[in-house]
Formats: structure tokens, C-alpha cells, sequence
């Protein structure tokens, strides 16, 4: 636990971080800048099971062990996407969504 600091301000400030993520996701045209934005939704969830496994469960370690689940699945996600952007760009000379139509055929 933090001292000074409670559990509400804490949530509060990853919620706006998910939110953030969930915005520029949405809202953006670039797939690295997708890619950016599922990485900040993802650490933001791993950032709230810490905290609620730390204030309100301090003795148990399920929100750890999810976490470290999440920051694996979210490395393997990112290897994975950079490695198709990178294709992606090779054959085409853009990262932009509008580009990507190519991929259908």
C-alpha cells in the first residue's frame, strides 16, 4: 500500500488510462498508434488487478498472477502485431488502416 494515497485515486487514474487507450483506439488511423493504444488499455488492466489484489487482498496473489498472465499475452500480442505491420509495410509503404484494404485478396 501507498501511504497518502487511497485505493479510489489510484483506480481513478488507471480508469482515465483505460479510457485514454479505448479513445485512441477508436479514434486513430495508424496501426502502430492502435497497436500503442491496445498496449495502454492492457496496462491498465494489469495496473488495477495489482492494486486491488494489494489493498484489498493483500495476502492472497491471484491479481499478480493475472497480471503476469496479462503482460505475457499483451508481449506475444505486440511481437506478433509489429511483425504483421512490418509485412504490412513492406508491400504497401504505409501503416495506415485506409491502406490495409490490400489484405482482403
Amino acid at each position: 500500500m501507498i501511504s497518502g494515497i487511497s485505493i479510489y485515486e489510484l483506480l481513478t487514474v488507471t480508469s482515465i488510462l483505460f479510457f485514454i487507450g479505448i479513445y485512441g483506439f477508436i479514434t486513430r488511423k495508424n496501426l502502430i498508434s492502435i497497436l500503442m493504444s491496445i498496449e495502454l488499455i492492457l496496462n491498465a488492466s494489469v495496473i488495477n488487478f495489482v492494486i486491488i489484489n494489494k489493498y484489498l487482498y493483500p495476502d492472497m496473489l491471484q491479481g499478480v498472477i493475472f497480471s503476469i498472465f496479462i503482460i505475457a499475452v499483451a508481449a506475444a500480442e505486440t511481437a506478433l502485431a509489429v511483425s504483421i505491420i512490418i509485412n504490412l509495410y513492406r508491400q504497401i509503404n504505409s501503416v495506415e488502416v485506409k491502406d490495409t484494404e490490400m489484405m482482403k485478396y
